[in-house]
Formats: structure tokens, sequence, C-alpha cells
């Protein structure tokens, strides 16, 4: 199962108490101070793994809590450090606050970390507290208690290139042609419920990575048909690939419609780079093909490509268009 969204709650790990203790030695009828400090809480640490692709660990464990620290001790023994608590998630994930949804932190690569909350600072003995005018005190210092707080996680996958289209456009079978993923395909919309991410290998070996996003439909900006799970997950890639049905009854229409639904989600989306493919074009008679051959879609200057993932057909002046866009 795939998962993007998560809210968990974390607690850092209490500072331990000081300890009030005087020396009890034999021929030292009055000893000094010798309470310990508390041992430092331990934090709580996410930790980017390149591994994991999918926050479903937290859809069962949602509380986590580090380890606090050990009250000082006599004999000036301070108490143990709590230990840390970490967290692994996937690259690409957003942390945010859960109230106010400040980023925190945005892991980009793996084995990045970042404390989501600090363990409390242990509390002083009362051997710290020894003055010339007190050199008994009786008093120690209590540890602070760790950070506390709950937090969102959202996953956006990291790729070069992502498909975006209507259900059905396609974007499964493409995805499955030119990389080893392999979405669930078949011929009827929202089949792909969930993102795929393929690697595809180019020549010499070169690769870059596509995302496959479920299919939009118009109102994707404001969450209709699930849409904001889906658009979150182009936010990071370089290029829009966008895949209109050769067969569409109008291709300016689908165009007009993704496009605003992108800008409306988001300003970022709306500036990065775009490409038109228009898929299936083995269903198209010859007659029907020559017709398309030299269509014009406002609102886009480059060229548009005719494809079919079923046959074959321009699949590789695809990918070498592909590539030469990402390295421009």
């Amino acid at each position: 199962m795939f998962l993007d969204y998560a809210e968990i709650f974390v607690k850092a790990g209490d500072g331990g108490d000081g300890a009030v203790a005087f020396r009890r030695e034999k021929y030292v009828p009055k000893g000094g101070p010798s309470g310990g400090n508390g041992g430092k809480g331990g934090d709580v640490i996410l930790l980017a793994d390149e591994n994991l692709h999918t926050l479903l660990d937290f859809k069962y464990k949602r509380k986590y809590l580090a380890e606090n620290g050990v009250n000082g001790a006599k004999a000036l023994k301070d108490g143990k450090n709590g230990k840390d608590l970490i967290i692994k998630i996937p690259v690409g994930t957003i942390v945010k606050d859960f109230y106010s949804k400040e980023i925190l932190h945005d892991f980009k690569q793996h084995g990045e970390r970042f404390i989501v909350a600090k363990g409390g600072k242990g509390g002083k003995g009362n051997s710290n507290f020894a003055t010339s005018t007190n050199q008994a005190p009786r008093y120690a210092e209590n540890g602070k208690p760790g950070e506390e707080r709950k937090i969102i996680l959202e996953l956006k996958l990291i790729a070069d290139i992502g498909l975006v289209g209507f259900p059905n456009a396609g974007k499964s079978t493409l995805i499955s042609v030119i990389s080893a993923a392999r979405p669930k395909i078949a011929d009827y919309p929202f089949t792909t419920l969930k993102p795929n991410l393929g690697i595809v290998h180019y020549k010499e070996y070169k690769n870059f990575t596509v995302a496959d996003i479920p299919g939009l439909i118009e109102g994707a900006h404001s969450g209709k048909g699930l849409g904001h799970q889906f658009l979150r997950h182009i936010e990071r890639t370089k290029i829009l690939l966008f895949l209109i049905e050769a067969n569409a009854e109008n291709i300016q229409e689908q165009f007009d419609i993704l496009s605003s639904e992108l800008s409306k989600y988001s300003s970022k989306l709306s500036k990065k780079k775009k490409l038109l493919a228009l898929s299936k074009i083995d269903l198209l008679p010859e007659s029907e093909l020559n017709d398309i051959a030299g269509i014009k879609v406002k609102g886009y200057d480059g060229e548009i490509l005719l494809i079919s993932s079923v046959s074959g057909q321009n699949i590789p002046k695809l990918l070498d268009v592909l590539w030469q866009t990402l390295n421009e």
C-alpha cells in the first residue's frame, strides 16, 4: 500500500533530575555535597532513507517517545543520557508543524537528519551549588522537559519528469514501456490510484526518473478527485509531460484544463518546462493521423509528439526529446 500523508506525535526525553547527596566517609564527619547531575533526555531525530518509498509505517504507529535521562546519584555520579529516537522516513518527505503548518524541514537527500524534538537538559546536582557561604546546599535542579509536537509528514516523489493527463490518457502504459515500473493498467478511468516512479535507462548508461501521476480531472486543484494527493507529487519534477489522447474530442480544451489546474494549485507548476505528446495514435486511421500531424495548440509552442506506447511508434524520439530537454 502506498501512503503519502501522515500525522504523528513526537516527544523527546525529559532530562534527569540532579541529586542531593553528601559524602559519607570514615573519618570525614561533615562531607561536602556529592549529588551528581541528571542525564540529558534523548532527541527525536528524523532520518531520510532512500530504501523507503511510502509513509505506511505511520498508519499503524502514531506516537513516538524518546528515552528520558537518568537522575543523578550520590558520589558525584551523573545520570546516563537518554537514547535518541531515530525515525526513518522516505527521501522527499516534507515535515510540517501540525498547528501552524510551518515547514520544519524538507528531506531531499539520503542520510539527511533533522532533530524534530530536542531532549530536555539534565538538572544539576547539589554539588554544583556549593559556595564559600553555603557549603552544604540541600537543593538540586530538576531536569527540563523534552520538546513535544504534533507534526505532518507529507511525501512528494522526486522525479525528473512528471506525467500529467486526464484519466486513461495512457500514462501508466507509457511508464511501463519506458521503465521497469509495472503499474496497474486497464481500459477505464482511475486505474492508477497511487503515483508510480520509474527509472528510464537511456543510451550509454544514462538514466532519468519519471513519475506517473494518477489522472487529473477538472477541479483537481481544490481537491476534487483526490487532486491534492496527486498534484503534490509533481511539484518537485523538472519537466511536465502532458499526455493527451490523440482521439480526444477537443485537444485544445484538455490542454487548457490541465494547464489551469496546475497553475491554480501552485504558481511554481505553471512555470515549469512543459512538453506535449498525443498518445494512442495506433487507434487512429491514417487519414485522421495526417490531420493531427500539423495540429497547433494555443499556449504551447514546442513540438507536439505523436506516440503509441502499444506499438512503440515514436517512443525513441520521445526519450530523445526528454533527455535533451533535461540537459538544456
